[in-house]
């Protein structure tokens, strides 16, 4: 563990709770954190309502990772009560899909990543280890770039005033044929719009540059 000697993790018992609403994957999971000494499973909730109010005796845990589709609280409404009220809290996303929708709109609740759920257990430590230290983590949609850019860089002044409106439409739930539409262009460009802003920033999806407009206050939530 030489690596992280100065990171959060140094000693055990890095504090982590588990929000899900089914047991079997909850109680799977727990049993694949239990190998690694350096995390510490305080509390399980079945859904947002349930870590309400486990949450007030476990006011030490440090990062949480959420399902998103829970039935009576989901995790979009837990995120975002969870950020009103223990903003220091980490939140890892936990989906089956790689629903961009469903990514985005975690991001806009204040998620600080995202995993599948088929990923492996020593790739969730990578993750959790990430995000602690860089701030933040989305698996391989947004680039190692993007990672550092996040923590360490302004925004450059690199993108025209239509790539940036083009950047804020796409934290919409509007089709790339629909933004076409709004700002009056053709969906060609639109796709122009896309590609350069990818190229420009080194980014790979749709994901990817919301993630960016986001962490560096281009896109307003």
């Amino acid at each position: 563990m030489s690596d992280y000697k100065e990171s959060p993790f140094r000693g055990l018992g890095f504090k982590i709770a588990l929000v899900d609403d089914h047991t079997l994957f909850r109680s799977g999971l727990a049993s694949l954190l239990t190998e690694f000494e350096e995390l510490e499973i305080v509390f399980e909730a079945t859904n947002g309502a349930d870590l309400q109010s486990k949450i007030k005796k476990h006011e030490d845990v440090q990062l949480i990772l959420m399902d998103i589709n829970m039935p009576v609280m989901d995790g979009f409404a837990t995120t975002k009560w969870m950020k009103e009220n223990y903003p220091q809290v980490y939140i890892l996303a936990l989906s089956m899909f790689e629903d961009e929708k469903s990514i985005i709109n975690m991001i806009k609740a204040g998620a600080n990543g995202y995993m599948l759920k088929e990923s492996k257990s020593s790739e969730l430590l990578i993750a959790i280890k990430t995000m602690i230290e860089k701030g933040f983590y989305v698996n391989e949609l947004v680039s190692g770039r993007l990672l550092v850019s996040v923590k360490n860089e302004e925004p450059k002044n690199i993108l025209t005033d239509k790539e940036l409106t083009f950047l804020q439409h796409c934290a919409s739930e509007l089709t790339y044929k629909e933004i076409a539409s709004l700002m009056n262009v053709s969906p060609r460009t639109v796709d122009n719009y896309r590609e350069s802003l990818f190229a420009k920033l080194n980014i790979k999806s749709r994901t990817g540059l919301v993630v960016y407009g986001i962490k560096n206050d281009l896109i307003k939530i």
